[in-house]
């Protein structure tokens, strides 16, 4: 499980500090918090610049948050971000591969990473390679991999030591009709096998056919959240778009 509590984080100078252009700072998340429960898949849902890949980031320990709790698996991951990385797999919207590595090779030295002893990660590599129907892609290098080829890459080197909290960052940017649905299915099977999987999205379909949960984000706050049903009813509205607009902008 994934929680997240008032969750706050500033890019440029402090207030007060110089004035001018210099000055100028952007509030990226202003107190934003959820709850992403296990055996479910949440969103993160808001238009871009809303402070969505921002909060994953700190949820993925890349940046330190101004002010805030974050909770993996009831770990504090502010104060033990070790222990608690050790239990989420990230799968970033620039996917990070090593194009000189196969695919074989970027799964096996995530998991080295992540301590597994290489004997493990290049059991753990082959495994994935037949759940995720990608063994003619082990022994390719990355260099030359298609969006959705990239994308089974990085899932499985997120995946490759097991852990129980899934985190990505819009998953489906680049991806082509076959390769969204394929990373969709993946991503129910998941679920079903217990995990906690919270993504950001801009996409309401992908959000609609996807989540058990989601969390409306805008300008930095989370402004509404629950189940697409009753965030219609919320909303009074038929359509998840128009439902969006209205409990995140008022209108």
């Amino acid at each position: 499980m994934i929680e997240a509590s008032a969750l706050c984080k500033r890019f440029g100078p402090p207030r007060g500090r110089w004035h001018g252009a210099a000055a100028r700072s952007v509030q990226a998340v202003n107190g934003l918090g959820f709850v992403a429960r296990d055996g479910a898949i949440s969103g993160l849902l808001g238009a871009n610049g809303a402070g969505k890949t921002t909060t994953l980031r700190m949820l993925a320990a890349l940046i330190e948050p101004d002010a805030g709790r974050i909770a993996i698996d009831g770990i504090d991951a502010i104060r033990e971000p070790r222990r608690a990385l050790a239990r989420i797999g990230v799968l970033s919207d620039a996917r990070g591969l090593y194009p000189r590595l196969t695919a074989r090779e970027n799964i096996v030295y995530f998991g080295e990473l992540q301590g597994m002893p290489r004997e493990a990660a290049a059991a753990r590599a082959e495994a994935l390679g037949q759940w995720l129907s990608m063994q003619d892609l082990l022994e390719r290098r990355a260099g030359g991999f298609s969006q959705g080829e990239r994308m089974k890459t990085a899932l499985a080197r997120a995946l490759v030591h097991d852990p129980h909290n899934l985190i990505l960052d819009e998953p489906t940017n680049g991806l082509d009709v076959p390769s969204t649905r394929a990373l969709r299915e993946i991503l129910r099977r998941l679920r079903a096998a217990g995990k906690c999987i919270l993504f950001s999205s801009h996409v309401m379909q992908e959000v609609v056919q996807l989540c058990d949960h989601v969390v409306l984000v805008a300008a930095g706050r989370d402004v509404a959240s629950g189940e697409v049903g009753a965030l219609l009813a919320r909303a009074g509205r038929s359509d998840f778009e128009d439902a969006f607009v209205e409990l995140a902008y008022g209108s």
